[in-house]
């Protein structure tokens, strides 16, 4: 499997260079900053009971770094860290997770990465799971490929609800 991605991407007149890398315990401190926005938090829903917590973060990131079942890469634009995604398994099937920096919404970033980290993660079928209302994230993995295959409701920390999710899958 390869471990670096480097492809370059024109969105909106903007090119930008995006580079997918292993993430590292280094990179956590400015990923963790990411997932504070509150905007960003009520979109992906499905969070930690506790986000503001650094320490908790930290700890259950590191140990993710170090699962062999899970693939996280670092997403850089250019030279600058923008978000992070990743593969896991949960319940028997790969799922795809993804986090993109607030200033870097709607310039194509997390479809392009997605796209490039497709090519790292041939595994198939591969899931995809997004809150009912967050259309932006709906939209990338339609633009990968995956198609809507069913809903669920489960308790979206972020709302302190239950909310209903979209599941996606992608075959090919």
């Amino acid at each position: 499997m390869k471990t670096n991605q480097h492809l370059s991407h024109t969105m909106k007149d903007i090119q930008y260079d995006i580079k997918l890398r292993p993430t590292v315990v280094e990179d956590l401190e400015t990923l963790f900053q990411f997932q504070l926005d509150d905007e960003a938090n009520h979109l992906a829903a499905f969070t930690s009971k506790d986000s503001a917590n650094k320490e908790a973060y930290i700890a259950k990131f590191t140990k993710l770094l170090a699962d062999p079942t899970v693939n996280n890469q670092t997403i850089i634009a250019g030279t600058v860290t923008v978000g992070s995604i990743a593969r896991f398994i949960m319940e028997g099937d790969a799922e795809i997770t993804y986090w993109i920096d607030k200033n870097f919404w709607g310039k194509g970033i997390a479809t392009n990465a997605l796209k490039d980290f497709l090519t790292l993660e041939t595994a198939r079928p591969i899931f995809g799971r997004v809150a009912f209302d967050n259309l932006g994230s709906q939209k990338v993995l339609e633009k990968c490929g995956f198609v809507k295959i069913g809903t669920d409701k489960g308790f979206a920390n972020a709302r302190q609800k239950e909310i209903e999710e979209f599941i996606y899958r992608l075959d090919d």
